[in-house]
Parts: C-alpha cells; sequence; structure tokens
C-alpha cells in the first residue's frame, strides 16, 4: 500500500544534466555581468532616470543579497559619463551681511582656480599697495594736501587772535581747549605801558559790573572761536577726503589690472562675453567650460562680490601695507579668499554620491567650529557640503534603513527634495537648550536624482505612515529574488558564472559544476521549477567553489568542488544543528524511527538561524479520554504557540467536527503536545500530523513510527503545502542515519510540496539504494491509511463508516464515549433524584 504514494527518483530533485550543455567550460560561453531575470527592476530604474520632473526619485526595493545597491550603482556611473558635470559652487565673505557668506555658482572646475588666484592676489597685492604708496608722487601730493591746510588753518587762527586782541582778550590752548583770557594794560618795570593777561586776584578784585563786562565779551569771543574750529575742522574733513581720494585713487590704480584678470576669467557674464566679441579687435575665447554654461547663469553674483571686494581692500590698503612693512603684524586677510564648496571636474561627467553614513551633516553639510582659549570661532571657510550638495547636478544613493537610523536625516532629505535648495543649519540651533547664534550660509540650488535602496518591509511602512513619501519617490524599482526556470533562463545563469569567474579572473568552471550550481539554486529557491537570482550568495558560492579548487591544485572547478563549498559552509554554520543531533544520537531526545505506536507519531519542524536553517523531527503524542473539553493543545494552555499554530489546532476542530459530528455531538477530551519541547511552537505545519496522532488515539490504530510526517490541513481534510520541505526530510534522514536504515523509514509530505523537492546527493543516493523513501499524499484519509495500513473509510449515505475502518472506529468511539458519559450523567442524576424524594 505504501508504493501507492512514493515519490520516484526522478521527483526528488529536479537535475540539470552537464552533457546538454554545449560547452566544456565556461571559457568556452559568453560571459554577462548585467543582472538576471530582474526585466522589472530594470526598466523601472531606467524609466526614473528619464523623467527630469521633480518627485520621480526611485525607490530600489529587495532582499539585501538581491545585487539592487550594484546594479544601482553600476547604472547610476554609467549614465552619469555621458552626463555634463555640473558646476562648481563656493563661498565668499558677504561684505554686506557677514552672518551671511555667498554661495558663487562657476563652470565645473572654475572653482578651484577661482579659490588658488584669489590666495594669490592677496600675496600680489600686499606688494603691489606697499610700493605704491611708496612712491614720491603720493608723499609730495600728501604733503601739499598738508600744508595747504596748515596755511589756511593758521590764517583763520591769526585772525582769530588779531580779533580777540581788539576785544581785549588773548587766546590760549590748553589741553582741555582754547581759553580766552582778559587783557589789561599795566607798568613795567621801566613804566612802561604794557598789555598783559589779567590775574585771578585782579579779576575778582574788580567790581562786579566790570566781570560782568568781560564775561560777556568773553562769550562773544568763545562763539567766535567755535566758528572759526569749525572752520578747520571742515577744512580738517576735506583734508582727510582729498587724502583719502587720494589713497583710493592710488590703491585702485594698483589694483585693477589684478583684479581685472580675475574678473574677466570668472565673472564674465554672456552678456559682456557678445559685447567684446563684436570688436573688431577681440580675439576668440578658447575657454570651454564657458561656452558650454555662457548664458544658462549670468554671473551676476560674484562680479557683484568682486564690487565690493575692491571697495573693501581699497578701504582697508593701510593692511596691506602694514604686513609688508611690519613682518610679525598678524593681519587676516581671509575674507579676500573663497571656500571652495563643491569642485566637479569637467571631464569626468556627473557625480554619482554612495553615502554609507547618511547622518543629518553628512547629508546636509555643517558650519565647523575652531575652539580658541575656550572660545568657538567660524567663519565662511570652515562651511563643509553635504552629500547633497557633492551630489547636485547627479545621483545620491541612500540605504533607506541607515537612513531611518539616522536622527533628522529622513526629515532633512523630504525637505531638500521638496523645495529643491539645501539649506545649511546646524541642529543645534534648532533643538539647543539656548540658541547659538551661528552662520546662515545662502541656500543652494539642487537639481539631482535620490535612489534610495531599501527592503519591501521598509517601503511599506514609509508608504503607510508618511504621505509624504509618495510624492517624492514615485518610481518603485522591484528587485526579485527568483525566475522561472528552463532552458533559458539556465543559460543565463551559465552566462553569469562565467562573467563572475572572468571578472575575478578564476579557474574555469566544468559544465557539471555549472549544473551542480544551477541545481543549488533551485534548492535556494525552493522550487524544482524556480532559479533563485540572489547575487550575493551566487558569487559567493562561485569564489569558494574555485577556492577549494586552488587548494587541491586542480586545472578547474568540478562538481565536486561545488558540492564542497556547499557543505562546508553548511558545516561552518551548523554548530548548533550538530548540538541537537548529538542530544537525539544519545538519546536525550527520544525519538523512534522503528515500530508502531498508538496516539504517537514523529512530526518535523524547521529551525531557522537566518544564515543556516535546518530541520529535525519532534515526537507528537495524543491522550483521549471521557469529558466534554474538545481537544486542547497542552503547548496553547501555557502559551507556548503563536496565533497560526493555534489556527491549525482550531481548524483540525473543526474537522473532527465535520466528519464525525453531523448526527451526534461530540464528547471527548482530548490532550496533544509536542514532547521534550521547551521552546515557543509557531506555524500550522504539524496541523495534520497533530489530526493522524489523534485518530490514532480515538481508533486504537497504531501509527508507523519509521514514517515522519509534515503537511497543514484545512477544515475538509485536505493536505495542504508547507515550508522548509527539504530541511524537514533532512532533518529526519540524519536522525535514521544515527539510529540505522531500516528500508521502511521515509516522510510523508504534501502532494503540493512535490515541486519543492531538491533534495541533498546523499538524500537522493539513500531512496536508490532503497534505504529511505518519500511519500506524498493529499488527503488525510491517504496519510492514515499509509500510517496505519487500514483504509481510512467513506461514509455511507446515513453517514455511518464501514467497520474496521479509520473512520469507523473513530466513530465507534466517539459514540461509545458519548454514551458512557450519558449514562453516568443519568446515574448521577438519578442519585440525587432519589435523595432529594427522601
Amino acid at each position: 500500500m505504501t508504493d501507492k504514494w512514493k515519490l520516484p527518483l526522478d521527483k526528488l530533485r529536479r537535475v540539470t544534466a552537464p552533457k546538454s550543455w554545449k560547452f566544456k567550460t565556461t571559457d568556452d560561453i559568453k560571459s554577462t555581468r548585467s543582472l538576471i531575470g530582474q526585466e522589472r527592476a530594470v526598466e523601472s530604474i531606467s524609466f526614473g532616470l528619464e523623467v527630469p520632473s521633480r518627485g520621480y526619485n526611485i525607490f530600489v526595493t529587495g532582499r539585501p543579497d538581491s545585487g539592487r545597491t550594484r546594479y544601482a550603482l553600476e547604472r547610476l556611473r554609467e549614465r552619469a559619463k555621458n552626463s555634463p558635470a555640473p558646476d562648481d559652487w563656493v563661498y565668499v565673505y558677504n561684505f554686506d551681511e557677514p552672518g551671511e557668506p555667498l554661495a558663487v555658482r562657476l563652470p565645473a572646475g572654475h572653482g578651484k582656480g577661482l579659490c588658488t588666484a584669489l590666495e594669490n592676489l592677496i600675496g600680489e597685492l600686499k606688494v603691489t599697495i606697499s610700493k605704491a604708496f611708496e612712491k614720491s608722487q603720493y608723499e609730495d601730493a600728501k604733503t601739499q594736501f598738508v600744508k595747504d591746510f596748515q596755511e589756511k588753518a593758521g590764517a583763520i587762527m591769526d585772525e582769530l587772535k588779531a580779533w580777540s586782541a581788539k576785544k581785549g582778550f588773548s587766546l590760549k590752548r590748553t589741553p582741555q581747549g582754547f581759553v580766552n583770557i582778559p587783557l589789561i594794560e599795566a607798568k613795567d618795570e621801566e613804566d612802561k605801558t604794557v598789555v598783559r593777561e589779567i590775574q585771578q586776584e585782579e579779576f575778582e578784585a574788580l567790581s562786579d559790573d566790570k566781570q560782568k563786562s568781560y564775561q560777556a565779551a568773553s562769550e562773544e569771543v568763545s562763539q567766535k572761536t567755535l566758528l572759526a574750529l569749525r572752520r578747520i575742522r571742515d577744512m580738517e574733513k576735506d583734508l582727510k577726503e582729498k587724502i583719502g581720494k587720494l589713497e583710493a585713487e592710488i590703491c585702485r590704480v594698483a589694483i585693477a589690472p589684478y583684479l581685472s584678470d580675475i574678473r574677466e576669467k570668472y565673472a564674465l557674464t554672456e552678456k559682456t562675453k557678445k559685447t567684446k566679441k563684436t570688436r573688431k579687435d577681440a580675439k576668440p575665447r578658447k575657454n570651454a567650460a564657458w561656452k558650454e554654461h555662457a548664458g544658462a547663469f549670468p554671473n551676476e553674483r560674484l562680479s557683484s562680490w568682486f564690487d565690493r571686494l575692491t571697495e573693501d581692500i581699497i578701504e582697508n590698503f593701510g593692511a596691506f601695507v602694514t604686513s609688508v612693512r611690519d613682518e610679525s603684524a598678524e593681519v587676516d586677510f581671509s575674507r579676500y579668499t573663497a571656500n571652495l564648496f563643491v569642485g566637479n571636474d569637467p571631464k569626468a561627467g556627473a557625480p554619482v554620491v554612495w553615502e554609507t553614513n547618511p547622518t543629518y551633516y553628512n547629508l546636509a553639510g555643517k558650519v565647523e567650529y575652531e575652539s580658541r582659549q575656550g572660545y568657538l570661532y567660524t567663519d565662511f571657510r570652515r562651511i563643509v557640503a553635504g552629500a547633497f550638495h557633492k551630489a547636485n547636478g547627479g545621483f545620491l544613493v541612500l540605504d533607506a534603513e541607515k537612513v531611518l537610523m539616522n536622527f533628522m536625516s529622513w526629515e532633512v532629505i523630504k525637505r531638500v527634495l521638496r523645495t529643491g535648495e539645501a539649506s545649511i543649519e546646524n541642529l543645534g540651533e534648532q533643538y539647543g537648550a539656548i540658541p547659538v547664534s551661528s552662520l546662515r550660509p545662502t541656500p543652494i540650488q539642487l537639481n539631482l536624482k535620490v535612489v534610495m535602496v531599501g527592503t519591501p518591509y521598509i517601503y511599506g511602512l514609509l508608504q503607510y505612515y508618511d504621505p509624504e513619501f509618495q510624492k517624492i519617490f514615485k518610481v518603485k524599482a522591484s528587485f526579485d529574488f527568483d525566475m522561472p526556470r528552463n532552458k533559458g533562463t539556465e543559460r543565463e545563469m551559465a552566462c553569469f558564472v562565467a562573467g563572475v569567474v572572468r571578472e575575478k579572473n578564476m579557474l574555469p568552471f566544468d559544465a557539471f559544476a555549472v549544473s551542480e550550481i544551477l541545481e543549488w539554486a533551485s534548492r535556494e529557491a525552493d522550487d524544482q521549477n524556480l532559479l533563485s537570482i540572489e547575487i550575493g550568495p551566487i558569487r559567493e558560492l562561485v569564489v569558494e567553489s574555485h577556492a577549494w579548487a586552488k587548494t587541491e591544485k586542480a586545472a578547474q572547478v568540478s562538481q565536486e568542488h561545488v558540492r564542497k563549498a556547499i557543505h562546508h559552509k553548511k558545516y561552518r554554520n551548523s554548530l548548533y544543528q550538530d548540538k541537537v543531533t548529538r542530544a537525539f544520537a544519545s538519546g536525550l531526545v527520544r525519538v523512534d524511527t522503528e515500530g508502531e505506536a498508538v496516539g504517537q507519531i514523529n512530526g518535523l519542524s524547521v529551525i531557522d538561524l537566518t544564515d543556516h536553517r535546518f530541520g529535525h523531527p519532534s515526537r507528537i503524542t495524543a491522550n483521549v479520554y471521557m469529558g466534554q473539553e474538545g481537544v486542547i493543545n497542552i503547548e496553547r494552555e501555557v502559551k507556548m504557540t503563536g496565533p497560526i499554530h493555534n489556527k491549525g489546532l482550531m481548524i483540525l476542530s473543526s474537522y473532527l467536527g465535520r466528519m464525525y459530528a453531523q448526527d451526534m455531538p461530540l464528547s471527548l477530551s482530548a490532550r496533544l503536545t509536542f514532547e521534550q519541547n521547551y521552546g515557543g511552537i509557531e506555524g500550522d505545519s504539524a496541523s495534520s500530523t497533530e489530526l493522524y496522532c489523534l485518530l490514532s488515539a480515538l481508533s486504537g490504530l497504531p501509527l508507523k513510527q519509521s514514517v515522519a510526517v509534515t503537511g497543514s490541513v484545512d477544515q475538509f481534510g485536505n493536505v495542504q503545502p508547507i515550508g522548509g520541505v527539504n530541511e524537514k526530510i533532512e532533518g529526519f534522514f540524519e536522525c535514521c542515519k544515527i539510529r540505522g536504515f531500516s528500508g521502511a523509514q521515509g516522510v510523508m509530505i504534501p502532494k503540493r510540496n512535490v515541486r519543492h523537492l531538491m533534495l541533498d546527493h546523499e538524500v537522493i543516493d539513500a531512496v536508490r539504494d532503497g534505504k529511505f523513501a518519500v511519500w506524498a499524499v493529499s488527503t488525510i484519509d491517504e496519510g492514515i491509511e499509509l500510517l496505519t495500513g487500514v483504509q481510512a473509510g467513506k461514509a455511507k449515505r446515513n453517514g455511518a463508516f464501514p467497520m474496521g475502518t479509520v473512520h469507523g472506529k473513530v466513530k465507534a468511539r466517539l459514540k461509545k464515549l458519548l454514551e458512557d458519559s450519558a449514562k453516568l450523567r443519568k446515574e448521577m442524576g438519578g442519585d440525587k433524584d432519589a435523595g432529594e424524594d427522601e
């Protein structure tokens, strides 16, 4: 009876015949480095790159090993090579608002030149300005201005003194200013009449009327003096203006040639350029960068800045002179320089920036500070570009998970993509306890495409929780993890392996090795008709297979080297599996692989450790007795099961009601448990196994312990597919190998899982030798017949099952439990009534 559902050898693993290839080694086939099986993602990315409108940024979804980031970078770099290099940006000192440095745009490659030119300009101006003011012409002109001023001022003072003398007063200069003192006539020693200043005691001796007279005259003289001094001050102001104009003119003439050269090279607008070209003596310019960019943006900001720069140099020419004459003098000329904020190579195309640490400052830029004697200092030279600025005019690639892990990074991405400009703001200004004054650089206009890479789960979270997400990432590029397996895709996979071999300069892989890789790819996809296209694991297998071949000094990589790479990786990651297997081998965990038992069956579970997963058997037992509690899972009662497992148990109860409670109520108490299970249980893959165990306990028919079972069940008794079928079969196989093969051992799986079988070669060899078997069933009836050797039985028109069948025995047992329960209740109820009558 068991042969009825036994699977033939060719159903257990889909093999690619090496002889079907038209090559001997990968050297004989064309290699490819492009993605395989990702047409949807490729077309989506291409579409996103073609749409220039704002908001059409790309979100690439897929598993971490799908090659999503690698392909995105390669595709963007390929596109960037054929794109024009974006403009440079420099920050310069704002002479009108020092706290708001100016952002200046220049053609690609010109930013560095401007910064170097300004640095050199300072040194040239020091010498030029110093020499200009050492010339005799300047000193002679200045001396003449001073002489004229002194003559006119002297004449005014002489006139004032003469007038004051007529008024009877003398003008005298003191540290506090001019004072007027009354004059009186007196006799000297020779009895001559002289005019002298009155003494204090003499003035006090005068009568009040005389003193008042002197005071009134003194007020008049003081007013006259003030007017004269005002005229002198106005003349002094005129003198300073003349000297200032003289110095400014000398300085302007001296620096004009130097500033004119820089202005003409870096601040020449298209309009000016055309004007110069109309002149007959004008020579055509050979500035390719300006030919490409001229007219796109007249550089009015830089031209205006040069005007302010010129005026500031003229106003502070003394600093240049001092720096030359006094070498120890510390003079700051930094405001005449420029900060190369973003520089691009004109020949390198558009930038592609992959920001692996997307913190707020790494994305948005920052203003750095320097500590000087306990104080923090900064200026426009310490403005640092972020990834947005570096990628401006090109592409920015970000990891979505890392973005969401960094504070404020996602918010700044949204703001920049929404507004199209990047402002540099320190977080301390927004979130500090005390607002701290800082520079506020002028924002920079952005034109870039952002490509964010993440998992489908992160994409779903952003789409659900952030309403702005769809507005800024309108293109989704989904990377698949498998593709159909056919001759065409197998050929693509072979070409990809050849591409990896050539890229890494490795030994060639023969046809047998390539076939083994294809079969492994189907195993990774958990389907005979699919191939895994996760690029990372495929590359790892190719590299490790090559390493084993090199270790053995082979001329090419063979099938055995690929198998060795697969098995050794499993060995490296299977420490925990070995410990579990050791527990079975030593008998610490009881699992029977031979004989028969009532209410006991071997179920199969999978443990997933992310980098390795494996299956192992679990002994499931059932106990049935009289009661009204129904079917109870012991693990559920102690909260060791998850919701999916609980759902499977409730479906099991529903199946019992459908099969046996159409003409009578169910009256039983049953307990199910996974023996020696001390961890949690989740999933419904054991629901059919638990049902078989319960049917055995109810019918009294023993189950074969040599057969392990997996599969879920629906309410109608259909066995449904489950996951991890290969690992589950191999887990029971290992247990049987430890205990010894009897020839009757094997695993019963759902028929719909046959397409997922890609069993290990060792299991295939054991099946070929008759040591092991795999059965596939579609219904509970088929499974219970295989496990008990007794027909399941079909219900008659009256709902009864044939005697001697599994279902007949189960219903008979349930009916007896119901009758015994009713009889017992009647007896107990009769005693109670009799007692009441007494």
